[in-house]
């Protein structure tokens, strides 16, 4: 039995925002949204709603604790 020795081709790196439902940009906005104008959950969703996206502030809250990192 002989063995190749090729190399498998290289795998693309995987996004970080990969299976979320909603788009990177729309994630980022939030997020920037709320660190930037330290506003609460609930008022991060009135402007993302302008741009035609309905998100739950809970989502805001998850997205938030997985995109930023932790600072203690």
């Amino acid at each position: 039995m002989e063995y190749s020795n090729r190399r498998r081709p290289a795998l693309p790196p995987r996004s970080a925002f990969a299976g979320f439902r909603f788009p990177p940009d729309v994630i980022i906005v939030a997020i920037r949204l709320y660190l930037r104008y330290n506003l609460s959950y609930h008022d991060v969703e009135e402007p993302v709603l302008e741009r035609d996206v309905e998100v739950d502030h809970v989502t805001v809250f998850r997205w938030v604790q997985q995109f930023t990192p932790a600072t203690r």
